[in-house]
């Protein structure tokens, strides 16, 4: 049973998701947000598996929501659900922790799809959107330091990583697909997600999203590098 908390300022929204998600035998919605201090006070009374995130909420938004829910530890996923598709927004939520970024007008399958995959651990951001954003905004992290909490476990895995795991971050950074991976170095795809698992416990990363952020962020790929 996958546990999903519905973090929205708007209580029709809410209404409409629980409706969809409590008609799913393998989903129940365990609690509801109007903002992101009540996620935050509900979380630590309420076991979820995922939190569907707004951005734009008052008292607390969705972007500083989600990077203390994720800063906290052992913490659900947060699926960002938002109507305004601008860059930066979705940048600042994948940095944020986010392990996904959807717009509201999707589909009520491909909705609960994502949520399904970021509660199995992978992302639902779409490859090339994960480019796109990652070439844009990557000279600010290139620039700088990378962020605390994963700067010291990064410098060691990198170094951990053999010479197929770094082959496979360097393709995952230019925003290919498991099947994309698996294609290019002529290996199943069960293969790249094998090496892909690992990747991300030697880095300490959650999943691919991090992992293409951290590899911009340590300078290991530079914005329109081609590998």
């Amino acid at each position: 049973m996958i546990r999903v908390l519905l973090v929205d300022d708007q209580q029709l929204v809410r209404a409409g998701f629980r409706m969809v998600l409590d008609y799913q035998r393998n989903m129940t919605v365990v609690g509801e947000a109007g903002d992101g201090e009540e996620a935050l006070r509900l979380l630590r009374t309420t076991e979820a598996d995922v939190v569907v995130m707004d951005l734009r909420m008052p008292v607390l938004d969705g972007v500083a929501a989600t990077r203390r829910i994720c800063a906290a530890g052992p913490a659900p996923r947060v699926l960002v659900l938002t109507t305004f598709d601008t860059d930066e927004e979705a940048f600042a939520a994948l940095q944020a922790g986010a392990s996904g970024f959807l717009l509201k007008s999707v589909p009520p399958e491909e909705l609960l799809s994502a949520i399904r995959v970021v509660a199995g651990g992978e992302a639902v951001v779409a490859p090339r959107v994960t480019r796109r954003l990652l070439d844009r905004f990557a000279g600010r992290l290139v620039n700088g330091a990378a962020p605390a909490d994963r700067s010291a476990a990064a410098a060691a895995g990198l170094a951990g990583l053999t010479e197929r795991e770094r082959e496979v971050l360097l393709l995952v950074a230019q925003g290919l697909s498991n099947a994309e991976i698996g294609g290019r170095l002529r290996v199943a795809e069960a293969t790249v997600k094998t090496h892909v698992g690992r990747i991300l416990g030697k880095l300490g990363l959650r999943d691919r999203v991090q992992a293409v952020v951290l590899a911009y962020e340590s300078g290991l790929v530079r914005p329109g590098a081609e590998t």
